[in-house]
């Protein structure tokens, strides 16, 4: 009887041995094979990079791609050492604790951050079953600058899909000395060389231009340059510079209804100063001003930068001035002779 009793106890205590190390060594196969059912660790790994890997060949919402100095909030479940917000470095990477290696997350999407984390701390055997949330709480990697001739140049952050009108419509709008081409400076995508197009504007505001509507994805830099001009000087009404519309379609006649028409007694001939070349000397072109006003003559473009100078008929505008003065003094007599009586 004292030997099958000791016998018992013996058996008992290995049972609860073996028992024990089962538990201490159960764990981790234990919840492996909770997340994937029939799927080993390294097969469900495998499964998420090669998700990570799609997705990223895929076309992506670009709009949502993170970049350096991008402040993201993960989110993991039961874990709270990777739970909070993390600003991605310089270099592309966020460094998180308990990982071995920063996370190469340049050019990822939230949703591809998360995969990716996931299959990073399966591997790792740090979580068995990790639930990961990934969001952009705030972009610094997409400026977008937009400067030159508009009512408020900006610099922003391209957050969502943003389109070229709408970055217009953040800058005010363009302005009254807006000229007739916008300039879109972009980097390629693969990090090299600037890209320069140029766009019209009329095509723009129009909605002709393909590129009106197409996507921003940051670090575009938008210029608006000013208008060429050209200038009235003499006898008009409000002599002064002015844009022109289009640098093949100011002439004579629309500088003159720019500047608000002729005054009175206009000479019959106008003159235009042109620069010679690149220099500061400027040739005289004689413009039959009275023949273009009254359609007699084919009116005369004008180019950037030209001066139209519109002289007065002296001998008119004297002979005006002449007897307006014997009228004033005529009046000025009668109401002295009134006086003396």
């Amino acid at each position: 009887m004292t030997n099958a009793s000791s016998k018992l106890g013996i058996s008992i205590v290995a049972m609860t041995a073996a028992l024990q190390l089962s538990f201490i060594c159960a764990p981790i196969s234990y919840c492996q094979a909770r997340i994937g059912n029939v799927k080993t660790k390294e097969e469900s790994s495998s499964a998420l990079a090669s998700s990570v890997s799609d997705s990223a060949g895929s076309d992506a919402d670009a709009a949502e791609r993170v970049g350096a100095d991008d402040l993201v909030e993960i989110a993991v479940a039961y874990c709270p050492e990777l739970s909070r917000n993390f600003r991605v470095g310089f270099n592309g990477n966020l460094a998180l604790p308990l990982l071995h290696q920063p996370l190469a997350v340049a050019g990822l999407t939230p949703l591809q951050i998360a995969h990716t984390l996931t299959a990073v701390l399966l591997k790792e055997n740090i979580l068995a079953e990790p639930i990961v949330n990934v969001s952009v709480v705030e972009y610094r990697s997409r400026p977008i600058s937009i400067v030159g001739a508009v009512n408020h140049p900006i610099n922003y952050q391209a957050t969502g899909r943003t389109t070229l009108i709408e970055a217009l419509a953040k800058a005010g709008g363009l302005s009254p000395t807006a000229g007739t081409s916008i300039i879109i400076s972009e980097r390629s995508q693969a990090g090299g060389a600037m890209q320069v197009h140029t766009v019209a504007v009329r095509d723009v505001i129009n909605g002709t231009e393909p590129q009106a509507s197409m996507a921003l994805r940051g670090g575009e830099e938008i210029r608006v340059p000013e208008a060429n001009k050209i200038f009235v000087a003499g006898n008009v009404r409000r002599p002064g510079a002015y844009p022109m519309q289009s640098d093949s379609d100011t002439t004579v006649m629309k500088a003159v209804a720019l500047s608000s028409g002729l005054e009175t007694y206009s000479s019959k001939t106008a003159y235009i100063y042109r620069k010679r070349g690149t220099g500061t000397e400027r040739d005289e072109v004689a413009v039959p001003l009275r023949q273009i006003m009254t359609r007699h003559a084919p009116d005369v473009a004008l180019l950037s930068d030209d001066i139209l100078y519109i002289p007065t008929a002296d001998g008119k505008k004297m002979t005006s001035k002449f007897l307006g003065q014997l009228a004033g003094f005529g009046q000025t007599a009668e109401a002295g002779l009134l006086v003396v009586r």
